[in-house]
Formats: C-alpha cells, sequence, structure tokens
C-alpha cells in the first residue's frame, strides 16, 4: 500500500549495548521507531531522529557497525520490477 515502509538494518544496531549496559534489542528498536514514526514525516526526517536517539541510547559510543535503510513505497505500477519464470 501507499505509505507503506519497511526498514533493514544489520544485527549491530540490535547487539550492541545501551548507555545502561544492556544489550539494546529488538523490543527497544521497535519502541525506538514506533515513537519517531508518529513524530516525524519523510523517510530522511524518521532515520536521522532514529539514528541521533540510538546514538543517545548508547551514549556516543558505539562498538559495532550500525546501518539502517528505509524504504517507503510511494505508489504507482511495480509489474516491472517482479520476474515470472
Amino acid at each position: 500500500q501507499v505509505g507503506d515502509r519497511v526498514l533493514c538494518f544489520t544485527d549491530g544496531l540490535i547487539e550492541e549495548h545501551d548507555a545502561r549496559g544492556g544489550q539494546f534489542g529488538e523490543e527497544q528498536l521497535i519502541a525506538c521507531v514506533n515513537r519517531i514514526e508518529h513524530a516525524e514525516e519523510g523517510v530522511r526526517a524518521v532515520v536521522r531522529s532514529l539514528s541521533h536517539t540510538l546514538i543517545q541510547e548508547r551514549g556516543g559510543i558505539t562498538s559495532d557497525d550500525a546501518t539502517l535503510f528505509l524504504i517507503e513505497w510511494r505508489g504507482g505500477a511495480a509489474d516491472h520490477l517482479a520476474t515470472l519464470a
């Protein structure tokens, strides 16, 4: 559907430890995404806010890669994207 989004990320994002010493984890990532999704508009703003939030949660320190890739469907025909065999 138009407006659907898919967030792709590396394992370093959820395996990293937060500032309190615990593993950041999927539940914290989901909570951050849900909080930011409702506050920001546009893919760039969401990814920027999420990146800044993750840095803050980690106390500004990271020891692993943390890559985010957010895709948003804006509509249109996508028949040319699929290959049928």
